[in-house]
């Protein structure tokens, strides 16, 4: 679905991702951690064409993305920022109708199918009592249910979130988990988060890319990149590492020092 080969990119000629090669298959559910300054967003960027390489190639669904254009790429791949801001206090159902823009020629008005689509994920992600709602006027988690189903609208094949839960409490930030998860195995939604807690990451993602100075340290399965030394190598902190009696997946202990 998503390929980098040898992928290099950063600002102002300065690298900040290095040499990044990795696949993401369709249906995934991937996480991309690591410290702060480790590459995260910068690879996210340079998979949506905000910023170019410097090295290397991308590949979306087989095609160079080099030869994709934005309006195409739109179709095919939606992004869910770390922060959204409004410069009007649009209601909700207008914020939604935002992502069929890559499908509503210039000039024209929406469709009732694009009414449709847009009524339909804002169901989805149990929000449609918000619809007439001013986006300003909503909590975190409710905003964030908003900007994911305005992604849902974009009919997106592959969805990109970074660090969607940031600004969120404990409760909103499994209910919007829940939610991907869902999208993932439902719809057979293939997404892409970065994460900085490690623990979310573990519980909710089949597969993740563990990143650190801009290259990637580990690729795999939780088990295989959570353990306790890549994650004090890494993150230079002490941790206990324990697998959850629920999940069955690792679960991270700091270790407070003395």
């Amino acid at each position: 679905m998503l390929k980098f080969k040898h992928v290099s990119s950063g600002y102002n000629n300065a690298e900040v991702l290095k040499d990044a090669s990795f696949e993401i298959a369709k249906g995934d559910f991937t996480g991309i951690i690591g410290p702060n300054g480790s590459g995260k967003t910068t690879l996210l960027r340079v998979a949506t064409k905000i910023i170019k390489l410097f090295k290397g190639e991308i590949f979306l669904e087989g095609k160079n993305l080099a030869d994709i254009s934005l309006k195409e790429l739109a179709a095919v791949m939606a992004v869910v920022p770390q922060d959204t801001a409004f410069m009007f206090p649009f209601r909700v159902i207008d914020v939604v109708l935002m992502g069929r823009t890559p499908y509503v020629k210039r000039f024209d008005f929406e469709s009732r199918k694009d009414l449709k689509i847009v009524l339909e994920a804002l169901e989805f992600v149990d929000a449609l009592h918000l619809k007439d709602r001013f986006i300003d006027e909503l909590s975190g988690g409710e905003r964030q249910r908003v900007i994911i189903a305005k992604a849902i609208a974009q009919e997106p094949r592959i969805l990109l979130l970074d660090e969607p839960t940031t600004h969120l409490d404990i409760s909103h930030q499994v209910q919007i988990f829940d939610l991907l998860k869902r999208m993932n195995k439902e719809s057979g939604l293939t997404i892409v988060s970065i994460l900085h807690d490690l623990n979310l990451a573990s519980d909710y993602c089949d597969k993740l890319i563990l990143l650190d100075n801009g290259m990637i340290k580990s690729k795999g399965a939780p088990s295989e990149v959570l353990d306790y030394k890549t994650i004090e190598d890494v993150y230079k902190t002490v941790v206990i590492v324990k697998e959850n009696p629920l999940t069955l997946r690792p679960h991270i202990f700091l270790v407070k020092k003395d």
